[in-house]
């Protein structure tokens, strides 16, 4: 039998030599996964013997580790606003980033009733929103099935399941209907790019959510071409925009006769949150009757 001690110690000198950052934390969240405990029981007795099959669970998940699977989808789950939710392979790990359009959205004062969420992967923008927005119900789109049951899991682990329903499809092109609020983080990656990103993302994340094509447009076109037939008057689209990419995609919005409202900083000052338009007063202001 080993110690918790130990398996820090072994795990932390593991992760530090295969590059990987905060390896001493990251130690301690797997001992405390394979335990089932937290990181604050670890650290009150170091000397603490750990039991055969959990010390085997411990060397399991730190080898995936330092094969460099995400820490997300080790523990099977991520954080995301205000929610906790599931992570699978089959869908991107939700990110700090993303965030941002929540907070773009909330920001406008908006009372929305309707909000559709295409490409929702593990529901995260959808379910953030409904969570800021109590009178809203919402509709999830994946073309991935596996993505969409995973998203309606999260609905019900957050206590959402009877406000979100969601749905398998490729973007929009099936749908009918109007919605005061959409929502998207499309795969935006340049295709030539992805194999030289971290091997977290080019190894283990699904290239159906990174792989933008070419440019990295090629979602956008898809998506904007929609939304003037799926915005409520007054509605507002928020998407997800990859480093330098809003002077492009401004051009594919005011090309489809929508209004670019601007766009929002995450915390690294990138341009990440765009907002857009097709009328001049957004939906559900707070002059706006509801």
């Amino acid at each position: 039998m080993t110690t918790v001690g130990a398996l820090l110690c072994q795990g932390g000198r593991d992760l530090r030599e295969a590059g990987i950052a905060e390896s001493r934390r990251e130690a301690r969240l797997l001992l405390a996964g394979a335990l089932d405990a937290t990181i604050e029981t670890l650290l009150r007795d170091p000397r603490a013997d750990v039991p055969t099959e959990a010390a085997e669970r411990f060397h399991g998940l730190l080898a995936r580790r330092v094969a460099r699977e995400p820490m997300a989808r080790l523990l099977g789950h991520a954080g995301f606003w205000t929610l906790e939710l599931e992570v699978g392979p089959q869908t991107l790990i939700p990110r700090a980033d993303s965030e941002t359009l929540i907070e773009a959205l909330v920001e406008r004062g908006l009372s929305p009733r309707r909000i559709l969420d295409l490409g929702t992967g593990t529901g995260c923008l959808l379910l953030a929103a409904l969570a800021e927005f109590p009178d809203a119900w919402g509709l999830g789109v994946d073309l991935v099935p596996e993505a969409a049951a995973l998203a309606a899991r999260n609905a019900a682990r957050n206590g959402l399941k009877g406000r979100a329903s969601f749905a398998v499809g490729r973007w929009a092109e099936a749908m009918s209907g109007t919605f005061d609020v959409v929502l998207s983080n499309p795969p935006y990656i340049e295709s030539a790019v992805i194999d030289g990103l971290m091997p977290e993302v080019s190894r283990h994340e699904p290239a159906s959510a990174l792989d933008g094509g070419a440019d990295g447009l090629d979602a956008y076109r898809e998506i904007v071409a929609q939304l003037p037939r799926l915005l409520a008057p007054g509605g507002i689209a928020v998407l997800e925009l990859g480093q330098g990419q809003g002077p492009d995609v401004a051009k594919l919005a005011e090309a489809a006769g929508l209004h670019v409202l601007g766009a929002r900083d995450d915390l690294g000052g990138i341009a990440r949150a765009m907002l857009l338009s097709q009328a001049q007063k957004p939906v559900g202001g707070p002059n706006d009757p509801v």
